[in-house]
């Protein structure tokens, strides 16, 4: 099947359309998604467990409701992914990319889950992540149970992490959409790596019950996509108040794709051209030239903070907190990324006065942060200053200095969402991309701006080659 007659390639509101007017029947494509990742799944380990008998079921709850005009919205019948450290009720295990835990089991859906089951999408597979959702450290791909994510743009690249599976799924046409976690980009990375659209939401946008815990006070839950609008689509649905999760906001979001009345500014972070590779630097540059078409563009540069190491602090911190009792029962000798085996003891040292004191200085970039970007509707960078890493070798040899963009790490680190659209290719034909920055709870602005680049490209149309 070729990407123009894979139905699964095609946008969540064409899918819709297709499934009200009868020419596809939410059965129908969950049985092609199901067939697509048993078939195509392995060779790019990406898939961990098949929901088969609980697909089925929802896809034929799906369309009898839409048969007789019950419409639940515009992910009623679609199916889609979910990266395995979502819990799932109904006997489906939830690895947490560990082998260890091939068995955990759960009682209940997480909330997203639930969420989307209530707006009538059908869960086919849990997706392949990297072990602890990278919580650990890991230095090379290979840091999963299932093996190396492998990129569907090029077999011998990585998909990125640590919702690996997430994008090589989506960017492969085996789900439409999937849902991914970031604490320190692990949706930006998989999405600016395989070609897509990938939504990181404002801290607390999105509840995370029912969510394996890297970092209280970091992680996120958003989708990748093909566009903007199937981000804001999906978005529209798991975002919202949750008593069981303390940390949720009231807030839930409703899409649009229009700008606003006024014209924005955008913020170009200075030094983004300092080390990139020539593609990457070329079709981002292109990339300001269709923004400029909607938006006021201007360079401007990050308070002088210290991002990095206060991000570190606190997600080890709370990742050790977390995952106490993984890290005392000796587990840590069964993480596929061995020669990171002494990081879960390591992080256990981590004094307390540590932790507080980054926690105070991510108060204060809280404060100059946010006045700072009060100029700006939103802020735009490179995702990744290389294309995707090789399946071989070290990352730190691979990635120099320039393993995370500034962008990312504040994001993170202040709970900023985030989107990133991809830009065009590069080294070794994968693909390169931009990410799009604004204030908490302003995911309108960055899915209006990506919407609107999005109508005047067509990178987000592009297929990779069959397997």
């Amino acid at each position: 099947m070729s990407a123009p007659e894979n139905p699964l390639f095609l946008s969540l509101r064409e899918l819709g359309q297709r499934l009200r007017q009868g020419t596809l029947s939410p059965v129908m494509l969950a049985e092609l998604a199901l067939e697509r990742l048993e078939r195509e799944g392995p060779p790019l380990n990406c898939v961990v467990t098949l929901a088969r008998a609980r697909a089925l079921a929802e896809a034929r709850r799906a369309e009898t409701e839409l048969r007789k005009g019950r419409d639940r919205g515009p992910l009623h019948g679609i199916p889609y992914g979910a990266k395995d450290l979502f819990a799932t009720g109904g006997g489906i295990p939830t690895t947490w990319g560990l082998g260890a835990l091939r068995e955990q089991r759960f009682d209940r859906d997480a909330a997203v889950l639930e969420r989307l089951e209530q707006a009538g999408a059908v869960l086919v597979a849990k997706l392949a992540m990297v072990e602890v959702a990278g919580g650990m450290k890991y230095d090379q791909p290979d840091a999963s149970f299932t093996g190396p994510g492998v990129n569907p743009w090029n077999r011998s690249a990585w998909a990125g992490g640590s919702s690996s599976g997430s994008g090589s799924a989506v960017a492969a046409g085996l789900v439409p959409y999937a849902l991914g976690s970031e604490t320190w980009g692990s949706i930006m990375g998989p999405a600016g790596y395989c070609g897509l659209s990938g939504l990181r939401p404002s801290f607390g946008r999105v509840s995370r019950r029912g969510a394996m815990t890297l970092s209280w006070t970091m992680d996120k839950v958003g989708p990748l996509a093909h566009s903007a609008d199937d981000c804001g689509l999906v978005l529209a649905a798991i975002a919202g108040p949750d008593v069981e999760d303390a940390a949720c906001l009231d807030a839930a979001y409703s899409h649009r794709t229009a700008l606003p009345a006024r014209r924005p500014k955008l913020g170009v972070l200075a030094g983004w051209d300092e080390g990139p590779q020539p593609e990457v630097a070329a079709n981002f540059r292109t990339a300001l030239d269709r923004l400029r078409e909607v938006a006021d563009v201007e360079e401007t540069r990050l308070p002088g903070l210290p991002y990095t190491d206060t991000a570190l602090l606190i997600m080890y911190s709370e990742a050790s907190a977390a995952h106490g009792e993984f890290l005392l029962s000796g587990a840590n000798r069964s993480l596929a990324a061995r020669e990171t085996h002494a990081v879960p003891l390591a992080i256990r040292e981590i004094p307390a006065r540590d932790y507080i004191n980054a926690l105070r200085m991510r108060q204060r970039m809280h404060r100059e942060v946010l006045g700072w970007l009060a100029d700006y509707d939103a802020l735009a960078a490179p995702t990744s200053k290389l294309v995707a890493p090789p399946l071989q070798g070290r990352f730190s040899d691979y990635f120099g200095p320039h393993r995370r963009s500034d962008l990312t790490t504040v994001g993170n680190l202040l709970g900023l969402p985030a989107l990133c659209l991809p830009t065009g290719f590069g080294e070794r034909g994968l693909p390169t991309s931009m990410q799009l920055v604004a204030a908490p709870l302003r995911e309108d602005l960055v899915l209006a701006l990506g919407h609107a680049y999005q109508a005047r490209t067509e990178w987000h149309r592009q297929r990779p080659p069959a397997g």
